[in-house]
């Protein structure tokens, strides 16, 4: 099998396991219901919680971080490549697994998550000391604010930046401002309401927020 081939196949694959559905299976499994038509309407952690609890938003989110980790560790050695062929592999295979949390293929397209977790997954397995930096600044913000949609902006954020302080501009720090903006957009419509002061935190009582 030549280059071309096994790259092609490892990005349908980490597509397909990018798409894997937790969130909506979490829901349909343990209440009987659809994560698409309550709270936010967010196939994601965070909706996930409030609609679910704590144990069922924790296996979401182990879950749709290995969906991310996965494709960007494995793949790339099956394709064959090395050195910084390689990190560009696994940083595709690894965009291409966020874009199936997003619109995944066994929801035919319709829902989806906004590529936090996957993302986080990603870049674990690609640059793991710039995305503890980024965890740690969505725990400290998510801590003081209760806001995860800030937190999840201000770490994607954080990644490009502890990329590029650690080791100046790699594959990783390109990819890094590419997801950042990539879950600005997921998120335009929580920035929108951080900006009206509607934005709804978490563990606290408040409307719920539109879809």
């Amino acid at each position: 099998m030549n280059a071309q081939v096994a790259g092609g196949l490892a990005l349908a694959a980490s597509y397909a396991a990018g798409s894997f559905p937790s969130a909506y299976l979490a829901g349909r499994i343990t209440k009987g219901i659809d994560l698409r038509t309550v709270g936010s309407g967010n196939l994601g952690t965070t909706n996930v919680y409030r609609e679910l609890g704590v144990g069922p938003a924790l296996a979401v989110l182990a879950v749709d971080g290995m969906k991310g980790a996965l494709p960007a560790a494995l793949f790339p050695p099956m394709i064959g490549a090395g050195g910084t062929a390689a990190a560009w592999w696994a940083l595709a295979c690894g965009a291409t697994a966020i874009a199936g949390h997003a619109r995944s293929m066994f929801l035919l397209w319709k829902g989806g998550g906004k590529g936090v977790a996957t993302a986080a997954g990603v870049f674990l397995a690609v640059t793991p000391y710039a995305t503890l930096a980024a965890i740690a600044a969505f725990i400290i913000v998510v801590a003081a604010t209760r806001y995860a949609s800030l937190g999840s902006l201000v770490g994607g954020v954080v990644v490009p930046v502890a990329e590029w302080l650690r080791a100046g501009p790699t594959p990783a720090f390109f990819a890094g401002i590419a997801v950042a903006a990539f879950i600005a957009f997921t998120h335009r419509s929580n920035i929108q309401r951080l900006v009206a002061g509607t934005e709804r935190r978490i563990g606290r009582a408040g409307g719920r927020a539109a879809p």
